[in-house]
């Protein structure tokens, strides 16, 4: 028997199960990092390797994928993902109280629990997005897969702004606290968002029907690698998404450092920006079905103009950072957040269009290409922010001018992306069927 298609009510459920593993990652990677950094005075390089650490554990997503394919159920893989998770978050979290007295410990115990974090999040997050992906119907599966991510935008910006009223004033022990608290819910969300969620067991979901002429996974690479949209889009998914995360790991830091906010100012400040990142994915799902048909629905306008903007409002954090207080720093955020968002979401719309374009039965081989370059940049977006950010100040001794150089360097990335986004095939208009025209992001 085949298991039946999930309605919005269990798309939700899922949704939540996103937002929950989004809300647990949210604070390792920004609230975590400004605390090393700025309270516990230790180089950005730190928390740079460790969530870039976080993003290579992440390789051993397809092999978790298979893992769960083996079985009739993909809700263990999910549970047991984020159980992993929330423990990672933990040990990470308490290895901050040992680096001050204990420093190795301190960061092995800090390395140990980053490896479980990307090993949760791989084995979550691949098997949540794989089941969404074989039971819901294919006429509602990129509208699906959009609510899914904007679920998990939610998680971020409710988190984050919560999490920073919370943490006020700072303590080893109220970091503590407020991490334990993050995860029990987290977990509590996803086992009741989980339970019974798929059929009984016996009623398993169908093997794919085998190709007629098996290849090998080398010769698929190739065959796609050949294809001059799949081998632009990878190179732009590249560059636009390292622009994307070099800032992520230094925005806290230098918000604190030069404008001095305190621990629970520049954790709500991440929310600012999630919360602008979400309001541009909204913006471009909107306008981009109002005018479907118009250029105001072109994906290959709203890539190219997201890019530019977001490198405009790097260039305005280039600026706060030789003026300081007097900018307006919030607005930059929030509106560095819009334009991340609507280019984001616009080539993940053309990430869906571009998976079934070329040779059939390369799909999955276009989307694993797409989200390994996604992974690889982020990894090292945080790295080589992070480490731009401790030499330059090595190099200027005043803070923000040193913050300045790095947002600058990371503008330019985003006009180099504008201009490849120019030379992509792209697939015009947004909206070719009923579906919403956004898709399924590659990462958590």
């Amino acid at each position: 028997m085949n298991p039946k298609t999930f309605g919005w009510s269990e798309i939700i459920r899922l949704g939540a199960v996103q937002a929950s593993l989004g809300a647990i990652v949210v604070l390792m990677t920004s609230t975590l990092n400004r605390i090393m950094v700025v309270e516990l005075s230790l180089p950005a390089l730190l928390p740079g390797a460790l969530v870039a650490l976080h993003y290579l554990v992440q390789v051993s997503r397809p092999r978790m994928g298979h893992g769960s394919d083996q079985g009739s159920r993909r809700t263990p893989w999910i549970i047991g993902g984020m159980a992993i998770l929330a423990a990672g978050a933990m040990a990470a979290t308490y290895s901050t109280s040992l680096m001050t007295d204990t420093p190795k410990l301190g960061m092995l115990l800090a390395t140990a629990g980053f490896v479980m974090i990307g090993l949760g999040v791989g084995a979550a997050g691949t098997s949540l997005l794989v089941l969404l992906a074989m039971r819901v119907d294919g006429q509602k599966r990129a509208a699906a897969a959009t609510a899914v991510w904007l679920m998990m935008i939610v998680g971020f910006a409710i988190t984050a702004g919560a999490a920073g009223k919370l943490l006020d004033p700072y303590s080893p022990t109220r970091l503590f606290a407020v991490t334990l608290t993050v995860c029990t819910t987290a977990l509590a969300v996803t086992l009741i968002a989980l339970f019974r969620l798929e059929n009984d067991p016996g009623d398993v979901i169908p093997e794919p029907v085998a190709l007629t002429e098996p290849v090998s996974f080398r010769t698929a690479l190739a065959d796609v690698w050949k294809e001059d949209a799949a081998r632009q889009f990878t190179i732009f998914i590249f560059i636009s998404m390292l622009a994307y995360s070099a800032q992520d790991l230094i925005l806290e830091p230098f918000a604190g450092t030069v404008f001095g906010f305190t621990p629970g100012e520049s954790t709500s400040l991440s929310g600012v920006q999630h919360a602008g990142v979400l309001i541009g994915m909204l913006i471009v799902a909107v306008v981009g079905s109002k005018f479907a048909q118009g250029r105001a629905g072109s994906l290959k306008l709203w890539c190219v103009g997201g890019c530019i903007a977001s490198a405009i409002t790097l260039a305005g954090l280039t600026i706060a950072g030789h003026v300081g207080e007097p900018w307006p720093l919030k607005a930059n955020v929030f509106l560095m957040g819009a334009a991340n968002g609507a280019f984001s979401i616009a080539a993940i719309g053309q990430m869906m269009r571009l998976a079934s374009e070329g040779r059939a039965s390369r799909e999955g081989v276009r989307m694993g290409l797409w989200g390994a370059a996604q992974a690889i940049a982020f990894g090292f977006g945080g790295l080589l922010g992070t480490a731009a950010s401790d030499l330059a100040h090595w190099m200027i001794a005043s803070s923000g001018p040193a913050y300045a150089i790095v947002f600058a360097a990371e503008a330019v990335l985003f006009v180099v992306s504008a201009l490849l986004a120019l030379r992509i095939p792209m697939i015009e208009p947004m909206h070719e069927d009923t579906d919403a025209g956004l898709g399924q992001p590659s990462f958590t």
